[in-house]
């Protein structure tokens, strides 16, 4: 049937070089507002090699305010990329400067760069040109990920060596109640949970100390907020606490490794756990000394570490998911009977009981699929 006003058989829809160009090019005020407001980090780089434009993404990317971004010149002497093994990637291996000398895009090349802040980040970019009527580059578009947590979490899966560490700090770091003349009280550190708020729970076992006792030592440490006991059984009390965002333990996990054991006597505190092989110990000595000054590194071994299906499944979850299965499982959600309900860890959360249920679904079922259908594949 054929639509007398367009001249077009109805039903038919018209081939690409047909579309008309409303339909292929947004108004540029819409395409402006669209370029703010993407979630990808984008700048645009001219023909002169000045930034030209650079949205609120990558301003934050970047750590740069917008005015310090944009007409600022694009050298690559000025903006040193590293490779894996962090040697410089020359000029001309640029992706920037490989698409204004090719005319042809450049997708997720990724290099580690130095950021105003003395941070090191890890970006994934990409390049396209736009070209002008004589087909020669106007501009280049590049846009780029932060990547770095995946970086991180890709040599922790690939890694096969861990550190165990252990830190002393003086009888300064001993909790009052636990100023005694002789005798040692250890603390098993299971995991330590993020919240969306900054905060931590921290999940904790002893058989040194009675479940009153545990209870005031942890709540006279400053940096945690309060403590509920979830079990004390055989001797063996554990423990949740709620800490601020960063703790002693938690400078170990924030380098990608673990707290495992404090340690304390009447002269001293011990803090052993792991990190990663290729982490080097001093960053923890410098994390740990913002609580004890005086703290210093005692001993250190490189031991072999076989992958476990931990490592696989936590980089299958989200951070969401990992965190509530870690909070379930730690808090006594599995226990019979239970340490702590479904309220009380939704509570923590900050979310409703439906939302973190919905979270603890999805983990367990990546756990499963794993365990009895990727695994179990993998072995026939």
């Amino acid at each position: 049937m054929t639509d007398s006003s367009t001249g077009t058989v109805q039903g038919d829809e018209p081939s690409d070089h047909e579309q008309p160009e409303r339909q292929r090019t947004p108004p540029e005020e819409v395409a402006r507002q669209v370029f703010d407001v993407s979630p990808v980090s984008t700048i645009v780089v001219d023909s002169t090699g000045i930034i030209a434009f650079a949205n609120d993404r990558a301003s934050e990317t970047l750590g740069l305010a917008n005015e310090r971004l944009t007409g600022r010149p694009y050298d690559p002497s000025e903006w040193p990329i590293y490779d894996d093994d962090g040697a410089p990637i020359a000029p001309n291996e640029h992706p920037i400067t490989r698409t204004f000398e090719s005319a042809e895009p450049v997708y997720g090349f990724e290099h580690w760069i130095e950021l105003p802040d003395g941070s090191e980040r890890w970006f994934s970019s990409s390049t396209s040109p736009v070209l002008d009527d004589e087909g020669a580059v106007e501009h280049v578009v590049v846009a780029f990920e932060d990547v770095t947590a995946l970086k991180r979490r890709e040599k922790r899966l690939t890694s096969d060596h861990v550190r165990l560490l252990e830190y002393r700090a003086d009888e300064s770091a001993v909790p009052p109640s636990l100023r005694v003349d002789d005798g040692e009280t250890r603390i098993e550190i299971d995991s330590i949970v993020s919240l969306p708020d900054g905060t931590t729970v921290q999940y904790m076992g002893t058989a040194d100390l009675s479940a009153s006792e545990f209870v005031t030592v942890v709540e006279e440490v400053p940096h945690y907020l309060d403590a509920r006991l979830l079990s004390s059984i055989g001797g063996y009390s554990r423990i949740e606490a709620h800490a601020e965002s960063t703790t002693v333990s938690h400078v170990f996990q924030s380098l990608g490794g673990q707290a495992r054991t404090i340690i304390v006597s009447p002269n001293e505190v011990r803090f052993r756990g792991e990190l990663p092989g290729d982490v080097d110990p001093r960053l923890a000595a410098d994390g740990i000394r913002e609580f004890h000054p005086e703290v210093e590194l005692v001993s250190e071994r490189l031991v072999y570490s076989p992958h476990l299906l931990y490592d696989v499944v936590a980089d299958a979850l989200t951070d969401r998911q990992l965190s509530a299965l870690d909070a379930a499982y730690f808090g006594g959600y599995f226990d019979s009977p239970r340490a702590s309900t479904g309220d009380e860890l939704a509570n923590r959360f900050g979310v409703t009981r439906q939302t973190f249920n919905q979270h603890l679904r999805k983990a367990q079922r990546t756990v499963f699929r794993h365990l009895f259908e990727k695994s179990g594949a993998d072995a026939r």
